[in-house]
């Protein structure tokens, strides 16, 4: 089941976060967040995007949301994605069904042109992303630092 976001699932979202910022270069957040942090993230977003999560037998599976992409004005036709699967989820279609509703609600509020950020490497992300049907348009090279290394972001962008 696919259902908009609530307060009160901060908590599961939290863990699931903090999970990827503990053993992975997904995100480029090194501390674990709290949950009331996050239910202020929640909060934020969801004042003006849609933030959608994936229920599976009453536990939450994975959730997707976009954001602004930049502050200036000329950029509100353009949102930023954010997808997250729970371990155990992934390769199952979660997350293109999650992107498929995510994708109907930024139409419907005429967002234009939707954004990526990928670190890399990362197959199962890109591969979820051109699946879906978005290009890459750019790569930058060791932008970041985690866990001792130098990471590659890249981006991908599908025009809606």
């Amino acid at each position: 089941m696919i259902r908009t976001v609530r307060p009160e699932d901060a908590a599961a979202l939290c863990t699931l976060y903090n999970h990827y910022i503990e053993s992975s270069i997904v995100t480029f957040e090194e501390e674990p967040v709290s949950v009331e942090a996050f239910r202020e993230r929640i909060e934020s977003i969801t004042t003006s995007y849609p933030w959608l999560v994936y229920e599976a037998d009453g536990d939450i599976a994975g959730y997707v949301y976009a954001s602004a992409w930049k502050a200036r004005r000329a950029y509100r036709y353009a949102a930023e994605s954010t997808v997250y699967l729970t371990p155990g989820h992934q390769g199952k279609g979660i997350g293109t069904t999650l992107y498929e509703r995510l994708i109907a609600d930024l139409k419907d509020r005429s967002v234009h042109c939707l954004i990526a950020g990928i670190a890399l490497p990362n197959d199962a992300s890109v591969a979820l992303h051109e699946k879906i049907g978005f290009t890459k348009v750019a790569n930058f090279r060791e932008v970041g630092r985690k866990f001792d290394r130098w990471i590659d972001v890249a981006y991908w962008e599908l025009i809606l």
